[in-house]
């Protein structure tokens, strides 16, 4: 039997959580997410889903950072013309570190007289809730449309101030400052170490080992982190194989998914880049008609847990949803036991991979899911009944 780790610690459905579907049911959704990663857990679990969280980073917060104050001294001093807002998290954290240095009014009024530009709603957001107006949102979210829209609009002597996100940007300070504008960045908050870096190395496992169904990402920090884990450990070949071919894998947003296309896998994206649109499309690709086989019992999703089958959910052992996937990936097509047990490796004791096993396994299945789910063709194997 492969030696590989089964467990970790998980946020499994909570108490007292009002089920809005089964969709997700026998669902295992790992989220490599540090912030908001209890509001997004619970969305899951609302649908069925049992999520497990093992934030790759976390986040320290500048509020009381010395630095971090002596800038915005300056910049009250010396207000900007343009003000840049990245994240509605490190902007509403530069007006509360204002606020405990007794200097809030000071800065939103030097920042009512720039012009405010910020990359996405949530920015946008915490500037409305500053009291300040917004002049100009990036729809992309990015800090490429940011920096696009400020050489278009002419950055040559301008005085710009730019809000941080954790990761900082280097890259539009340089380019700002080649266009001739004055550049001085803030970093309100930055990304330290996982609190648990054994948790998030058994979690990269769990997905090598195909024990998860889906991963979502919400920061591009956080997916190269989790990522350069997986490589350290030995897990990333057996990951990336996985998500090209098993488990799904959704980013919030473009920025999040860019480190996975660097290793050639198209995550899900959803139209909106919110948590609650990812979730969305996580039921959709999860549960929904295009990504269901069509079988003589009705539309079959399988999970980790069990199937997904005309909207019902049916708990199965491993062994038993290992052998339903390898039917459900070639759909009315008849498999032999060798095929079957071939599929099977690693989830079998030495020995016990047999003929008899699969027979035991089909009988299972039909036990549970009607006798004529599985069709045995004689003397030549099974075949899913579509």
């Amino acid at each position: 039997m492969t030696n590989r780790p089964t467990t970790i610690h998980a946020t499994q459905a909570a108490r007292g959580v009002r089920q809005l579907s089964e969709a997700l049911s026998g669902c295992s959704v790992l989220l490599p997410v540090d912030r908001r990663s209890t509001e997004l857990a619970g969305a899951l679990q609302r649908h069925g889903a049992e999520t497990s969280v093992a934030p790759p980073l976390t986040v320290i917060p500048h509020y009381d950072d010395a630095e971090l104050i002596e800038r915005t001294r300056e910049l009250i001093a010396d207000p900007p013309d343009i003000v840049i807002a990245t994240t509605g998290v490190g902007f509403r954290g530069w007006i509360d570190a204002a606020e405990s240095a007794g200097l809030g009014d000071a800065l939103t009024g030097a920042l009512g007289q720039a012009q405010i530009l910020v990359r996405g709603p949530k920015a946008r957001g915490a500037v409305q809730q500053a009291g300040l107006e917004t002049d100009w949102v990036a729809e992309s979210e990015t800090s490429g449309e940011l920096t696009e829209f400020l050489l278009a609009e002419g950055a040559a002597g301008r005085r710009i101030a730019v809000q941080h996100h954790g990761a900082g940007d280097q890259g539009m300070e340089d380019t700002l400052r080649s266009a001739g504008a004055e550049v001085r960045g803030l970093t309100v908050y930055r990304w330290g170490p996982p609190a648990d870096p054994a948790l998030v190395g058994r979690s990269t496992g769990l997905v090598a080992a195909g024990d998860v169904d889906a991963v979502l990402f919400t920061s591009a920090p956080g997916v190269r982190a989790w990522l350069e884990t997986a490589e350290q450990l030995g897990t990333l070949p057996a990951v990336l194989e996985m998500f090209r071919d098993r488990t799904m894998v959704a980013a919030v947003g473009p920025v999040s998914a860019a480190p996975l296309r660097l290793h050639d896998i198209d995550p899900v994206v959803p139209d909106r880049y919110r948590l609650g649109a990812m979730v969305r499309e996580t039921v959709n690709h999860l549960a929904g008609d295009d990504t269901a086989v069509q079988t003589a019992a009705g539309a079959l999703h399988v999970r980790t847990g069990g199937v997904l089958l005309d909207g019902s959910f049916h708990a199965l052992g491993r062994t038993a949803t290992d052998i339903l996937r390898l039917f459900a990936r070639r759909p009315g097509a008849v498999l032999s036991r060798r095929e079957l047990l071939d599929g099977l490796v690693g989830r079998l004791a030495d020995g016990q991979a047999t003929d008899h096993a699969v027979e035991v396994t089909v009988a299972r299945i039909r036990e549970k899911l009607g006798a004529g789910f599985i069709e045995t063709v004689y003397k030549r194997g099974y075949r899913l009944a579509v």
